[in-house]
């Protein structure tokens, strides 16, 4: 089985964002896998181990997204594809005609991603890579089972479970819940140093820079505003509930 994992080098989610010059400065940050891409890692494994085959991570990004295949491959992954072609770094619609690029060149049997990137919280990634490829794709699954081609998943559905019945070729995004992502062993580690890193350009993939030219443009970015401290009501149940009614309506003015 051909199995493809497409994942994102993300901030830390314990870094303080700074904005420096309307840009997000990268100025000593710990950069990680995308917590939920890190997800489809582990799924990817699991299913090799079932089921055979191999698994390719795939990436777009600056050489230091290289430290995150490198993780990927020390937690069990057979290979991986950096495209580090800062022309075809762009918007979601850039990326998902360039990660069919690779798709289409390296051959898969099912593309596991995560369900959303923490640092720009956008969910299209999956689907429209889903869509530029012509197969189907199920979100925020957090069950999946494979009986030849035949898949069976569970997604999170705002908390309830829907089932799905579909089949190979197919892409689905991870969502919390699916697996416990393991960690790197030390052997791991030496292992994937050695493992195969292609470096992949437009040329390579045979893309125009035109045809996959972002549709979007980032004009400016600004932090949120500080969160206000809060307030803590006194006196019994009944004064403290009359007292957030006035607030609510004069203060906050939502009711």
């Amino acid at each position: 089985m051909n199995i493809l994992v497409v994942l994102k080098q993300t901030f830390d989610t314990e870094e303080k964002i700074v904005i420096q010059n309307g840009k997000i400065s990268e100025d000593g940050v710990e950069f990680i896998i995308n917590p939920y891409d890190e997800y489809a890692v582990e799924e990817a494994i699991k299913l090799k181990e079932e089921h055979g085959g191999e698994v390719t991570v795939i990436s777009i990004g600056p050489d230091r997204a290289e430290t995150a295949l490198r993780t990927a491959l020390a937690m069990g992954a057979d290979k991986a594809v950096l495209v580090d072609d800062e022309e075809l770094f762009g918007d979601e619609f850039t990326t998902a005609k360039v990660l069919a690029a690779v798709a289409k060149k390296v051959g898969f049997d099912i593309i596991i991603g995560g369900q959303m990137a923490v640092d720009s919280g956008a969910g299209q990634g999956g689907p429209r890579l889903a869509e530029e490829l012509g197969i189907n794709h199920v979100s925020t699954v957090v069950k999946l089972e494979l009986n030849g081609t035949a898949v069976r998943v569970e997604r999170d559905v705002e908390g309830d479970l829907e089932v799905v019945e579909t089949s190979l070729p197919v892409l689905i995004t991870a969502q919390q819940g699916l697996n416990e992502p393991r960690y790197p062993s030390l052997p791991g580690i030496m292992k994937a140093k050695k493992k195969p890193l292609d470096r992949l350009s437009a040329d390579d993939l045979g893309l125009s820079i035109e045809d996959v030219k972002a549709k979007t443009e980032i004009v400016d970015q600004s932090l949120p505003p500080k969160k206000q401290a809060g307030r803590i009501l006194s006196g019994d149940l009944a004064a403290q509930a009359s007292e957030l009614v006035q607030l609510l309506r004069n203060e906050a003015k939502v009711i």
